[in-house]
């Protein structure tokens, strides 16, 4: 992904810098880090980890300083998040009708707070609608491409637009809609409802994915699909030594993940996001 002459967005706060953190200022770097092991819990165990990420605790970890090494995190998310928010205002207008208001962005090491509870690498990466903020440990980009197969900048990019489109889904009260759904719906019903919720999210990265072509390189549209395959529940339960189980899905198959965000980006449009009309997922 080429982001050379993309500024930082002032968007990111960075917690373990300094003293007390701040503001992604003007740093150096290439970078990344951040999509699943949020879902890496619930990939693996076969349960919804939703919870956690909608005030449950989550796993004791101590906190640890961001290194000079991360900064090259926080350039690279900084600049993919100004893509973000230069595609998401110019969209918004076009196709909603109203102005959109960008989340911030939130880089940490170990352990940090949410509104919605507490955030470790072992929650990974989300977007907590309660502070309208997505997080990101700098860790999580390392384990995608070691641990998962899934490499390559744009691969790290999907990670940080999907969770932008989350916060889109908040501004359009679909994230309130859903987390309404799912007080009075059994436990399936709930995980179908998240999953719907999971591909509406890719899609509209794919839709990000259509306007930034501009800065796409060769093989950067291989590396979103491919991540996207590789953290499907159905992929991740078997590469967990287990049989799939559709019931406790929570972001949908690889296949259902890939096709969802190549739909986002083949039309360019949000009204083809609609998973939760769509006969077929």
């Amino acid at each position: 992904m080429r982001l050379k002459g993309i500024r930082s967005s002032r968007n990111v706060r960075v917690r373990g810098r300094g003293r007390g953190g701040g503001r992604a200022g003007r740093t150096g770097g290439l970078g990344i880090f951040g999509v699943l092991a949020v879902l890496a819990l619930g990939y693996f165990t076969g349960i919804d980890v939703t919870p956690l990420l909608n005030g449950g605790s989550a796993p004791v970890e101590q906190s640890r300083t961001v290194t000079a090494e991360d900064e090259a995190t926080v350039q690279f998310s900084a600049q993919v998040l100004t893509t973000t928010e230069e595609v998401w205002s110019q969209i918004f207008p076009q196709q909603v009708g109203r102005d959109y208001t960008p989340p911030q962005l939130v880089i940490f090491s170990g352990v940090t707070q949410s509104a919605c509870g507490g955030a470790s690498g072992a929650t990974g990466p989300f977007y907590c609608p309660a502070d309208r903020m997505a997080y990101l440990d700098t860790t999580f980009f390392r384990q995608l491409e070691q641990q998962l197969g899934a490499g390559g900048d744009f691969a790290a990019a999907y990670v940080i637009a999907h969770e932008v489109a989350h916060h889109v889904q908040n501004e359009l009260g679909i994230l309130g809609q859903v987390n309404q759904a799912r007080r009075s719906a059994s436990q399936a019903e709930s995980n179908a409802l998240t999953v719907r919720l999971e591909l509406q999210a890719d899609c509209l990265s794919g839709v990000w994915a259509r306007s930034v072509r501009g800065l796409m390189e060769r093989g950067d549209l291989a590396e979103a699909l491919n991540a996207a395959r590789m953290i499907g529940d159905d992929h991740l339960q078997r590469q967990a030594g287990r049989v799939p189980q559709p019931h406790t899905f929570t972001h949908g198959t690889s296949e259902q993940r890939a096709r969802w965000f190549e739909r986002g980006y083949d039309s360019g449009l949000m009204r083809d996001c609609d998973t939760f009309s769509a006969r077929r997922l």
